[in-house]
């Protein structure tokens, strides 16, 4: 009976099935690697429909972050503040100009502005800004300079690795309390004895984040 395939046909699957595994491979690594919050994240900054400048009302203007993020030492999450606080301000200082439109029709008609959320995590990782903040973790520490920002971005990868680098060694980013707001602080504490004395013990295991 004469022959249909050549013989070397024999070797052509299971070379395409190995060949199909190393693409995969790759593919995958690819994947893991370049597809997590620090690239596809950091860097991100979106347009807003009204320019804010943090660079302006907390750095030059030393506007606490707590007047407008409020919540941020008391519930899970920092809220973006409402029209009318801006307006405690804006109601005297730059009350007609063109820039703050918006801001003006939020407070007269109730209606929220559409923030663009910059920083979030995934809906199956749990995060508590409070137990952060009156722990001494500053804002800078993942939310990068932004007192620095003219236009908020993305500045922190936000990753696994990222805060649990963070939850290892606390020592290394706290700070009392009263400086948690002093974005530009660069003095020196002792971080293992403010650990000790606030018996600060983050979790690592799983359940710690995902609940």
């Amino acid at each position: 009976m004469p022959q249909i395939f050549p013989k070397w046909a024999n070797q052509l699957a299971p070379k395409l099935g190995l060949l199909a595994v190393l693409v995969g491979t790759v593919a995958m690594a690819g994947v893991t690697y370049y597809l997590t919050p620090k690239y596809t994240r950091v860097g991100y900054q979106p347009k807003q429909p009204v320019a804010f400048s943090h660079k302006i009302h907390n750095e030059q203007l030393g506007i606490d972050c707590r007047y407008c993020h409020n919540n941020v030492d008391g519930s899970w999450f920092s809220n973006i503040p409402a029209a009318s606080t801006c307006m405690n301000c804006h109601s005297l200082i730059l009350k007609d100009d063109p820039k703050l439109a918006l801001v003006r029709e939020s407070f007269a008609t109730g209606k929220p502005i559409p923030w663009v959320q910059i920083h979030k995590v995934p809906d199956y990782v749990y995060f508590n800004h409070s137990v952060h903040v009156n722990r001494g973790i500053s804002c800078v520490h993942c939310h990068g300079e932004i007192n620095q920002m003219d236009e908020v971005q993305h500045a922190k990868p936000l990753s696994m690795s990222f805060c649990l680098d963070c939850h290892r060694a606390p020592d290394q980013k706290i700070r009392p309390v009263d400086l948690v707001t002093q974005l530009d602080w660069k003095g020196q504490v002792d971080g293992k004895q403010l650990v000790h004395d606030w018996k600060v013990q983050p979790g690592q295991s799983c359940s710690t984040c995902h609940r």
